[in-house]
């Protein structure tokens, strides 16, 4: 049985890990809404089935379905991936799943913040989001782990940390009133603290998809390893997101982590605009109470990847890009194997929403 505790984990003694230390776990959920994804969720649920099995090679994975779904998960997915009933409005694991903290002694406990499809009924992009919001206290239950319940709404997406003291995030993310309206800077800077084992929160400006995310950091940083990111970067003046990654960079430059240390910071030139096509359109479903697809560019990045046991998960382009994306992740990841999936997993799953690090969320080994 799963306990809802009172109090706060950095109270407690706990702390969120960084995503490079050692996982027990990896979360997913199965893809199915037509109204996000191409033809009733088929060839994102292919592509699911491309990263779960890619992710499987170094550490277990567990899949959440709905109980509809549960025939068709298990024929779909390898015998290594565990599928589990479990209902949720989509299937953003990394943003309505929740956070796991750990303490010195080795226990693990998680945190359940809010969830509002990215914004609510401000700018959310569906309603209703009852079942994605219910995901963490059946987590919690599935694997007999005590429930932390924080006061304000946080997607996964939203924020990195370094399991030491350090938290990142952006400005146009947390800020933004979709999410936190009533709290301050200062009030969501002590949340985080209480609730994530944190003594610091590193402030970027924007992301790259205000659309879908209001600019989650995951589009445009992930962590390395202690006082060291990962930055997407453009060289284009004409791209939008040119004066974005200046802006961070300048942000990061200025700051010092919890323990004082300057940052290093490893640039990772971004792959040309993804097209949503008109075919791309049609075959996905216009549902009342859900944000259609428009046609148009779709920015592509190789932040959003996944650090796992032994190896890093990036999504490929299908440009001459991804081989320079390979040299930097594996100059930044020495000891980790760069593991690309495929450009058409990376399409299907944009198409939705986001990439391989939002379809994802790592629980810690105790």
């Amino acid at each position: 049985m799963s306990r809802t505790l009172a109090g706060t984990p950095r109270a407690d003694g706990f702390r969120m890990p960084a995503e490079w230390e050692a996982h027990k776990q990896t979360w997913m959920l199965w893809p199915r809404r037509p109204d996000v994804w191409r033809r009733g969720g088929r060839p994102a649920q292919r592509a699911f089935v491309e990263v779960a099995t890619a992710i499987s090679r170094f550490e277990p994975v567990v899949m959440g379905v709905s109980h509809d779904q549960f025939r068709n998960a298990r024929a779909m997915l390898p015998p290594e991936v565990r599928v589990v009933e479990l209902s949720s409005d989509d299937a953003w694991m990394r943003d309505c799943g929740p956070a796991f903290v750990v303490n010195d002694q080795g226990d693990v406990r998680l945190v359940d913040f809010g969830f509002n499809a990215w914004g609510g009924l401000y700018d959310g992009l569906y309603f209703p989001w009852d079942k994605d919001e219910m995901v963490p206290r059946k987590v919690a239950e599935l694997e007999t782990v005590d429930r932390y319940v924080a006061p304000m709404v946080l997607e996964g997406g939203a924020f990195l940390v370094d399991g030491q003291g350090t938290l990142l995030t952006t400005e146009e993310c947390l800020l933004s009133p979709g999410r936190n309206p009533r709290l301050s800077r200062e009030e969501i800077e002590q949340v985080l603290g209480d609730y994530l084992g944190l003594e610091k929160v590193v402030w970027l400006g924007r992301g790259i998809d205000p659309e879908e995310t209001t600019g989650h950091i995951d589009g445009v940083a992930h962590y390395v390893g202690p006082a060291e990111v990962l930055l997407g970067w453009i060289d284009d003046p004409d791209d939008f997101r040119y004066e974005i990654c200046r802006d961070n960079l300048a942000r990061l430059e200025a700051a010092t982590d919890a323990r004082g240390r300057r940052f290093t910071v490893h640039r990772i030139p971004e792959p040309p605009w993804d097209e949503v096509t008109e075919d791309d359109v049609a075959d996905i479903d216009v549902v009342e109470g859900s944000r259609p697809l428009q046609t148009g560019p779709m920015p592509s990045t190789y932040t959003n990847l996944y650090t796992c046991n032994g190896a890093v998960i990036f999504e490929e382009a299908g440009e001459t890009s991804d081989a320079v994306a390979r040299e930097v992740l594996e100059r930044v990841f020495p000891d980790r194997q760069v593991v690309g999936v495929s450009a058409g997993t990376t399409h299907e799953i944009a198409l939705g929403g986001g990439g391989v690090h939002c379809i994802t969320q790592q629980q810690p080994r105790g």
